[in-house]
C-alpha cells in the first residue's frame, strides 16, 4: 500500500476558522481559538496519522494587508509557510462568499504552491442553496482543484477533506510517531493557552497589543507538578491596569482559566504565576519577537 507524508499549510484571511479547522482535522486542540482576528501568530503544527498517510498541518496567521511592522511579520510567516509546504489548504468563509481578497489569495497561493485544495468553512451557518454560486465561482477560479464544503465546528466532511489533501502529498514513510499530535513544545503550548485567556478576557485593542512570554517552565514529576512563571506584555501602562482589573480580579480569572487548560494539556497540577509589564516597543524589538518565535 502506498504511504504518503508531507506538510499541508492552512491559509486564509483572518477569522475564517483556520485554527478551529486545524484542531478538528488533528482531533485535539493544538491551536488556540478566539472570536478575534489574528489570534494565530506562529506556524502551529498539528499531526494527523492515517493508515496510509501522515499529514502535518500548519496553521498560519491570517493573510491581510499589513499596516505595522508586527503585522508585516505575521504575513511573512504565513507566506513562508506556503512556499515550504507540499500542499496548500485555502480556507474561505461560506458566509462571506468569494470576495476580491479571496480571489487574490487563491491566485497568490496557486503561484507559490502548485498543489491546492480549497475548503469552504462554516457551512453550518449558511443555507445549502446559498453555497451553490460560491462553489461555481470557485470552480472557475481554481479549475480542477478539489473544493470541499466543511464545518470545523460540526466536523462535516472532514474525512473527505483529509482524503483530498492526503492524495496530493508525496509518497514517503511517516515522519512522526503515530501518537504525536503536534511538534510544538509544552512550554510553547502553555504560552499560547495563557495568551488565549488574555484575548478572551480583554476587549478592543488590548489583545492585539499583548503577548505572553513564559520565563520559567519546570516539570517536577516527583511532585506531580509543573511550575510556570509568565509575563503578559502590553503596549501601554493604561493597558496594564485593564489586564489586571479592579483589585486584580481580571488577572486572577485569566490565571485560573489558563491554569485549568494547561493542567489538561500536561496531565499534572500546575502552579502558574503571572505578571504584567508595559513594553511600548515589544512589537518592534527583534529580541522580543525572537522570544515569541516570530
Amino acid at each position: 500500500m502506498t504511504h504518503r507524508t508531507g506538510h499541508a499549510v492552512i491559509v486564509g484571511r483572518p477569522n475564517v476558522g483556520k485554527s478551529t479547522l486545524l484542531n478538528a482535522l488533528v482531533g485535539t486542540k493544538v491551536s488556540i481559538v478566539t472570536p478575534k482576528p489574528q489570534t494565530t501568530r506562529n506556524r502551529i503544527a498539528g499531526i494527523r496519522t492515517l493508515p496510509d498517510a501522515q499529514l502535518v498541518f500548519l496553521d498560519t496567521p491570517g493573510l491581510h494587508t499589513p499596516r505595522s511592522t508586527f503585522n508585516r511579520r505575521l504575513v511573512q510567516v504565513a507566506r513562508e509557510a506556503v512556499a515550504d509546504a507540499d500542499v496548500a489548504l485555502v480556507v474561505l468563509d461560506a458566509r462571506a462568499g468569494v470576495t476580491p481578497a479571496d480571489e487574490s489569495l487563491i491566485a497568490e497561493v496557486s503561484r507559490a504552491c502548485p498543489q491546492l485544495v480549497i475548503a469552504v468553512n462554516k457551512i453550518d451557518r449558511e443555507a445549502k442553496p446559498a453555497l451553490l454560486p460560491m462553489l461555481a465561482r470557485l470552480g472557475t477560479l481554481a479549475p480542477g482543484r478539489p473544493i470541499v464544503p466543511v464545518s470545523g465546528v460540526k466536523g462535516t466532511q472532514l474525512d473527505r477533506l483529509l482524503g483530498e489533501v492526503a492524495a496530493l502529498l508525496p509518497e514517503g514513510p511517516p515522519q512522526y510517531d503515530p501518537d504525536d499530535y503536534t511538534t510544538a513544545t509544552r512550554r510553547f503550548l502553555a504560552q499560547e493557552l495563557i495568551r488565549e485567556q488574555v484575548f478572551l478576557a480583554t476587549e478592543q485593542e488590548i489583545p492585539y497589543g499583548s503577548a505572553v512570554v513564559v520565563e520559567q517552565f519546570t516539570e517536577d514529576p516527583a511532585r506531580d507538578l509543573v511550575v510556570i512563571h509568565a509575563t503578559v506584555l502590553v503596549e501601554r501602562e493604561g493597558h496594564k491596569a485593564i489586564v489586571i482589573g479592579r483589585g486584580g480580579e481580571r488577572m486572577k480569572a485569566i490565571g485560573q482559566a489558563a491554569r485549568q487548560a494547561i493542567e489538561e494539556l500536561v496531565g499534572r497540577r500546575v502552579y502558574l504565576e503571572l505578571h504584567v509589564r508595559a513594553d511600548p516597543a515589544w512589537m518592534r524589538r527583534r529580541d522580543r519577537l525572537a522570544e515569541l518565535d516570530l
